[in-house]
């Protein structure tokens, strides 16, 4: 008789539940501790004061969690992008073997099964794999494992790895809370809101969305006080949008310098908002008398943003790391963490021992004493030595990131090993006639990577790159191609680690998120030229026979343009053709203009593949001046002409 895949999981769900009341009844309260997991978003390494990297910013609710437990000074990602390593912690496994590689798990189109590109830019020597877009729920996840074994599960804050039916309810959690699959929050940090059956509290019109989310944390760790629970919660600190408290912001401008790397006060306000979520569910836990048989974790999904704008600045520095958020080197996977574990972690002790996202499945199953589902290729590895303070070597430490998005410090589609204190970065065809190349570094010498040292050692990165391969093989890994349509002409080396694309408008109150795998480079200054004034931001735009071809290369992509002063009746015309979504126009204050005035933009729809000629109203504050934003309903858009009219003029631009 043949068995379902369903069937198959059922019955290792009850397998697993089985074995767990088992162990849970022969270890006794050992088995019955708690875990609180706090996952941050886009939260660097040198963004908290744990590692002495800024003295801006302020996270004294997170020492007080180190003075309880050991902080690691090397702890990684699986991915410097989100959607992956948030999958590695959930299931134990690697993105490499999930296929989920980018952080595209809010579109539309269901993709369960990574497959090999076919194409690519004339000017990239490789075809990046096309990823998949949910986390499929056939793997076992940390949450149904914990559930199974009697656990109250909860999950609160930002999921990002699909929505229904691939949503938390579906993936083991008994709550999701705001049951959103966006990939940041619903409009703004602070209220009001967008979520959908979500709202701030009346009595706090400003509320701040962290706050909000504590509120629902605390009851939910009310509720299950007398019973073990794993509350999970993944803030939407601190992603784009960047937005904070006023009175927070306010204060951090007082004391901006701009000689320190870390300036930027919206950012450092969104950074003290967070850390006070941290010290409520502290809070809770000793009011609770639950902080002695609670395990708390508090990591990031991956390094800092360090290419979006805000105010005119970038919001931080990973200084003295290289790169950061959706780059391989040290700033984009290196990450704050901090692990208490009552009676086995001594407080206000570090560790220098390489741990990862992958690693936390096996390590909280082995702190409670419950079996390993059965069947599961983990590719972490238990880290419980190195909490108790015994000696603990990881072994090599992968990370898999087979595209290119166009951010300072980005590389071509590459994979990393880590062993010991070596790194080698493969780059994926990028050496001559088809062959790889390599870089490699010395940590222990050289944090900010900046001297290569791949020419030196040979025989090292031989043996790395062995490394590598058996890795790719045992995760059966979809790996990136050669680009059968490369044109050596069109090949540009010396934009690799340069930023193509920068955002220099003010705040952005739209969701925007870490860019996926680009084309090829255009300059922006001929981007611009072609546009006719008009800026693609979050995208790549090229202009040929009149049509203007535009790529995502980010969450909400958009054409920008400075019109002036509008009037009320101010509308926008576009013939457009996308793969399908809703778009939406917006208008920005200038810099004089109060940010509250910016009124709600206005969507619109449009069928998928066919030309649509849309007319919408521009909801500008009227004879002041702002900025004009398209944001386009689709990853791939085409635009024939745009038409602006105000005061009675139309000002047409045929690309």
């Amino acid at each position: 008789m043949k068995i379902s895949t369903k069937h198959h999981l059922t019955l290792r769900m009850i397998a697993v539940a089985l074995l767990a009341v088992f162990v849970l009844r022969s270890h006794g309260a050992d088995a019955k501790q708690n875990i609180l997991f706090i996952l941050a978003d886009d939260l660097g390494w040198s963004d908290t004061t744990l590692y002495g990297g800024t003295k801006f910013h302020k996270t004294p609710n997170l020492e007080r969690l180190a003075k309880r437990g050991m902080i690691f000074s090397r702890a990684y990602s699986a991915s410097p992008l989100c959607s992956p390593t948030r999958s590695s912690i959930l299931t134990g496994l690697h993105p490499a073997r999930t296929g989920v590689t980018t952080p595209n798990c809010h579109v539309p189109q269901v993709v369960l099964k990574a497959t090999i590109g076919v194409k690519a830019a004339a000017g990239s020597k490789a075809v990046d794999p096309n990823p998949v877009t949910r986390l499929n729920t056939t793997y076992t996840t940390l949450a149904e494992t914990l559930k199974a074994a009697g656990y109250a599960t909860g999950h609160f804050g930002k999921w990002h790895l699909g929505p229904e039916p691939y949503s938390p309810l579906q993936q083991g959690f008994d709550v999701d809370v705001p049951h959103h699959a966006g990939p940041g929050p619903a409009g703004s940090f602070v209220a009001p809101w967008k979520f959908k059956d979500f709202d701030h509290d009346p009595a706090v019109p400003d509320q701040h969305l962290e706050d909000r989310m504590t509120k629902e944390a605390v009851s939910f760790l009310e509720k299950h006080k007398d019973e073990p629970f794993f509350l999970n919660y993944w803030m939407f600190s601190v992603h784009a949008p960047f937005d904070a408290k006023k009175a927070l912001i306010d204060k951090y401008a007082k004391t901006a310098d701009p000689a320190d790397p870390q300036h930027c006060p919206t950012y450092a306000a969104m950074v003290e908002s967070m850390d006070d979520a941290i010290g409520t569910l502290l809070d809770t836990l000793d009011r609770l008398k639950l902080a002695d048989k609670t395990i708390v974790v508090f990591t990031s999904d991956n390094g800092g943003n360090m290419y979006s704008d805000v105010d005119g600045v970038v919001p931080t520095s990973n200084a003295p790391l290289r790169g950061g958020k959706a780059t391989v080197y040290e700033g984009g996977i290196r990450v704050p963490c901090v692990v208490s574990v009552p009676g086995i972690t001594a407080p206000g002790s570090s560790s220098d021992a390489s741990i990862q996202s992958t690693d936390f499945f096996q390590t909280f199953l082995e702190l409670l004493g419950l079996p390993l589902p059965s069947g599961v290729p983990f590719d972490g590895k238990s880290i419980v030595p190195a909490l108790r303070g015994q000696p603990f070597e990881r072994g090599p430490m992968f990370t898999y990131f087979p595209h290119n998005p166009p951010v300072p410090e980005w590389q071509p589609p590459s994979v990393v090993v880590h062993e010991g204190d070596w790194k080698l970065i493969r780059l994926f065809f990028q050496g001559e006639n088809g062959a790889h190349r390599w870089k490699l570094f010395n940590l222990r010498d050289d944090i900010g990577e900046k001297n290569d040292l791949a020419a030196k050692e040979p025989a090292r990165v031989k043996a790395m790159d062995a490394l590598i391969t058996k890795f790719l093989t045992e995760t059966s890994a979809v790996q990136p191609v050669l680009n059968p349509d490369f044109d050596a002409a069109k090949y540009r080396p010396e934009e690799e680690g340069k930023g193509k694309i920068r955002d220099n408008a003010k705040p952005d109150r739209a969701r925007k998120k870490t860019p996926a795998p680009a084309p090829a480079a255009v300059a922006p200054e001929k981007v611009d030229a072609a546009l006719q004034g008009w800026r693609a931001r979050a995208c790549t735009a090229t202009v040929e026979d009149g049509i203007v071809t535009i790529t995502a290369t980010g969450d909400a992509p958009f054409l920008g343009f400075a019109p002036g002063p509008l009037d009320a009746a101010a509308t926008l015309k576009v013939r457009i053709k996308s793969n399908g979504g809703t778009g939406k126009v917006a208008w920005l204050p200038s810099p004089a203009t109060p940010a509250a005035e910016a009124p709600k933009p206005a969507e619109f729809s449009i069928k998928a593949g066919e030309w649509t000629e849309v007319t919408s109203p521009i909801p500008a504050v009227p004879d002041k001046p702002g900025v004009l934003r398209l944001f386009l309903p689709g990853d791939a858009t085409a635009i024939d002409w745009i038409e602006l009219t105000t005061a009675g003029k139309a000002r047409r631009w045929e690309f």
